[in-house]
């Protein structure tokens, strides 16, 4: 299943965490993208509970976002905080 996600949607939240919205490499941005995926990810696999491919790729988006907070704590604490805080996630 092939997800399409708005130019303008993508745009909106890189601006909004990373300044600006060419600033797509900026960490705080992909976090937040990979995080706006996998709520769209979960939402499908809701009604679609035996997509298995779609699974596997939630699987792995959240792993890299694992990855990408395990080295923004180490990089700014505050921020990361800040950052999960804003997000909504519970760590």
């Amino acid at each position: 299943m092939a997800v399409y996600y708005n130019k303008e949607k993508i745009a909106e939240i890189v601006k909004q965490y990373a300044g600006d919205e060419k600033n797509t490499g900026n960490t705080e941005a992909q976090i937040a993208l990979l995080t706006y995926r996998i709520e769209s990810l979960s939402a499908h696999l809701r009604t679609n509970k035996k997509d298995h491919s779609t699974r596997r790729s939630l699987i792995t988006m959240v792993g890299q976002r694992k990855s990408l907070l395990s080295y923004y704590a180490k990089k700014d604490i505050y921020k990361y905080r800040a950052l999960i805080e804003k997000l909504g996630l519970r760590k």
